[in-house]
């Protein structure tokens, strides 16, 4: 493992109880920082929390809901009076699906998920990090949200907002000490598969040109170094884990 400074830092990891929220989490400890997970799961988030031992804190929240934010910034800010880092990993696919057959409530979840609560967690700790001049937002999108991968009209579409979001608050952000990015990595095997159907996981595969799925430690590796001082002028940017898939 290559070394990562991140000494001294504290970072907010949403959907930190499982899969990419835990392998980040996991990175940046290692880095020399700490840790708090927000999960909607609140009894997974502190198993994780004592599984990745000192330095991880937990909080339960869920980050579609605007006041569940809110509380969530003032109990982690009880923890940590500081929040270098924000990685918005919380997400969820909804169903593999036609747009005509997509059910209507299934889209709404998904927004209110993958894209609301991402803009309601960086709304929020955005003016932390204004204060202190200094911070790092890594949203993770997906090859989805540049192809539009068929059969996942929703979670395609959500991910293409993030990408656009993060272009958005870069900008807005790019004359202070705050850096904003995002990661499209292709296929990563987690938990969040069992959300999936095999017709649609193996779709994917077929179009990773390294013929295998990423690993939460190689997508952690990256958003790591996104976290840290080094990443000092991207900003703004899309950053591609792919396995080939994306060369453009």
């Amino acid at each position: 493992m290559n070394q990562l400074d991140f000494k001294g830092r504290h970072a907010v990891v949403t959907g930190g109880a499982t899969g990419l929220g835990f392998a980040i989490a996991q990175r940046l400890l290692a880095s020399g920082g700490s840790v708090t997970l927000w999960d909607r799961d609140e009894a997974a988030a502190q198993a994780a929390a004592r599984q990745l031992g000192a330095g991880a804190s937990a909080v339960g929240v869920d980050v579609a809901s605007h006041p569940a934010v809110q509380a969530a910034v003032q109990a982690t800010l009880a923890i940590s009076p500081r929040v270098d880092a924000l990685v918005n990993s919380a997400g969820i696919t909804g169903p593999n699906t036609q747009v005509w057959d997509y059910p209507v409530d299934a889209w709404r979840q998904v927004m209110d998920v993958n894209l609301t609560g991402l803009f309601l967690c960086c709304r929020e700790l955005v003016p932390v990090m204004r204060q202190a001049d200094y911070g790092r937002i890594v949203n993770i999108a997906s090859v989805a949200g540049k192809d539009g991968n068929p059969n996942a009209s929703a979670y395609s579409a959500s991910k293409a907002a993030v990408i656009a979001l993060t272009k958005s608050l870069g900008k807005e952000l790019a004359g202070s000490g705050v850096r904003v990015n995002c990661v499209t990595p292709a296929a990563v095997k987690t938990a969040i598969f069992d959300q999936m159907t095999p017709q649609h996981i193996q779709f994917m595969l077929s179009k990773i040109p390294m013929g295998r799925f990423g690993t939460p430690e190689e997508v952690a590796a990256l958003v790591g170094w996104l976290c840290t001082e080094d990443c000092s002028f991207s900003t703004g940017a899309v950053f591609d884990l792919s396995g080939g898939r994306s060369t453009y």
